[in-house]
């Protein structure tokens, strides 16, 4: 699916897939996010790049307040309608680019972008709209590489493209990718459920002297 010429959602239903060895990665991500969330014991969670809704759903469900946003409207509908067939409100989600997050509207206790910065061509303009809205905590999550490319590859995927997943134009491996997130956020735990790299991060006290 596409929008703007831009790959949106996920290229894989890696969380509807019944293949066991997806289904193990999936369940390693899945326990790493959750563990991060339930560490922070944060109530208010701002999902950014929602995607078709998963996440949201599930902390609302737990009694979270939680919201979600995403730049695709084909995102945000399929987002909706998920939500009403599990008997929430579609206002859950809301459109709107990582560029355009506004404090006003989009700051949270805790912030989490997952499988969001690799599609974008300025992440480090990504980053500084996150550090906007993020009042205590970030969680953010990337593919690991070269493994990522090497695991598509042996799977028979995106041979021509080297195992490059479609839309992802952002490639990182955990030293590299720490080290950027570095310089916007304190990264407090890392974790590595394969074979993605996910950190927790806190809100610099310093950043307006760095960034502003």
């Amino acid at each position: 699916m596409t929008e703007d010429d831009i790959v949106v959602g996920n290229a894989y239903d890696k969380y509807g897939s019944k293949n066991p060895i997806v289904r193990w990665m999936m369940n390693g991500f899945e326990h790493s996010l959750s563990s991060l969330v339930d560490r922070v014991e944060a109530k208010e969670i701002h999902e950014v790049g929602c995607g078709e809704g998963y996440w949201v759903m599930q902390w609302k469900q737990q009694g979270l307040l939680a919201r979600g946003s995403d730049f695709s409207s084909q995102v945000i509908e399929l987002a909706g309608h998920n939500a009403r067939e599990q008997g929430l409100s579609a206002d859950l989600f809301q459109q709107r680019s990582i560029y355009q997050l506004v404090p006003d509207l989009d700051a949270a206790e805790l912030v989490v972008c997952c499988e969001v910065l690799e599609h974008l061509e300025q992440p480090e303009q990504g980053l500084l709209a996150l550090q906007r809205i993020v009042q205590q905590h970030v969680i953010l999550s990337v593919p690991r590489e070269p493994l990522w490319r090497v695991l598509n590859v042996a799977r028979g995927k995106y041979l021509s493209e080297l195992g490059n997943t479609p839309g992802h134009l952002q490639h990182w491996s955990k030293a590299s990718f720490i080290g950027l997130v570095s310089q916007y956020f304190d990264v407090i735990k890392v974790e590595t459920p394969l074979p993605w790299i996910m950190l927790l991060c806190r809100a610099k006290k310093n950043r307006k002297k760095e960034h502003g």
